[in-house]
């Protein structure tokens, strides 16, 4: 069964110093993201499209059918709208020419992470995904998951301390 994309909100600008959470799922929810050579390709392409579109990786992980991501915009010219068009563009093209198959589902969710949110919070979430799934026991386990700024020992104590990263929310 194909669901309807999932639409962007109206009125809201894209461009701009802002957080996002973001979820995109895999064609028909197929676990796909189970080798670490898929996700490590499709990881890099999440890291060139990111800082090209002037968005840091919070945190990550690649579950087996959908990807969760934490991005922070890093100019005031970041496009989130862009960023994440052009990175499902991009992989997907290569996956249909080595599988023959969809990578992913149209659409994909975010949600625009207000002031008064903690990242904290959403990368704990991000973090917890695959003890929630029973894919892992503990928080650090997983090898899909992880961030581009953090050391793996401050993500899993960042809701532990105060303020994960002193300065960045």
């Amino acid at each position: 069964m194909r669901t309807k994309r999932p639409r962007r909100l109206d009125g809201v600008n894209y461009v701009a110093y802002q957080r996002y959470f973001v979820t995109m799922c895999t064609a028909r929810r197929k676990p796909l993201f189970t080798t670490a050579d898929l996700v490590e390709e499709i990881h890099r392409e999440l890291q060139n499209t990111a800082q090209h579109f002037d968005f840091e990786i919070l945190a990550y992980c690649f579950m087996p059918d959908h990807v969760h991501c934490l991005l922070s915009a890093t100019s005031d010219a970041a496009d989130f709208k862009e960023c994440a068009r052009r990175f499902k563009q991009l992989t997907g093209y290569r996956f249909r020419q080595k599988q023959n198959e969809r990578l992913w589902q149209p659409g994909y969710y975010e949600h625009i992470v207000r002031d008064n949110e903690s990242s904290e919070a959403i990368v704990r979430y991000i973090l917890e995904n695959p003890i929630r799934a029973g894919l892992t026991r503990e928080l650090g386990e997983y090898p899909f998951a992880g961030s581009e700024l953090y050391t793996g020992e401050e993500l899993v104590t960042a809701w532990d301390r105060e303020g994960l990263g002193q300065g960045r929310t």
